[in-house]
């Protein structure tokens, strides 16, 4: 199978925290972290999230990033720097909000892919994105 993120890429996971990790969707850092093979992991939690949220994302190797105002805003202004400075972006949400996102990406010549699960999933990522993975199939 041709892996769009081997070799020396350097891949960006960014997990939109409030529409992923989810009760209803045992999302498993673990899981999303083998799919992504990340060198930078961020999970973006709004100003609402548990410390024990926080802590676990942590304890996950992974950078909790918790903000006041709008998570898509913050986690899309990343990813778009991300791309910019040579990053692949792979992005953990079921939210169609991330389309314009993915395809500035790709126009920075950068692989994408999206992480999610099939419940709710919005079809507008599978059109843009190089990679969808579903972590429920």
């Amino acid at each position: 199978m041709f892996d769009l993120f081997g070799g020396d890429d350097r891949v960006a996971l960014l997990v939109d925290g409030p529409n992923l990790l989810r009760d209803e969707f045992d999302v498993d850092f673990e899981d999303v972290r083998a799919v992504a093979r990340p060198d930078v992991a961020r999970v973006y939690l709004d100003h609402r999230a548990p410390s024990a949220l926080v802590e676990a994302v942590e304890t996950n190797g992974m950078e909790p990033v918790v903000t006041s105002g709008d998570v898509d805003v913050r986690l899309a202004v990343d990813a778009t720097a991300y791309a910019v400075e040579g990053f692949d972006i792979t992005v953990a949400t079921r939210d169609a909000d991330f389309k314009p996102v993915l395809a500035r990406a790709n126009e920075e010549g950068a692989q994408t892919k999206v992480i999610g699960v099939s419940e709710s999933f919005s079809a507008a990522l599978e059109s843009v994105a190089d990679e969808v993975v579903f972590l429920d199939e």
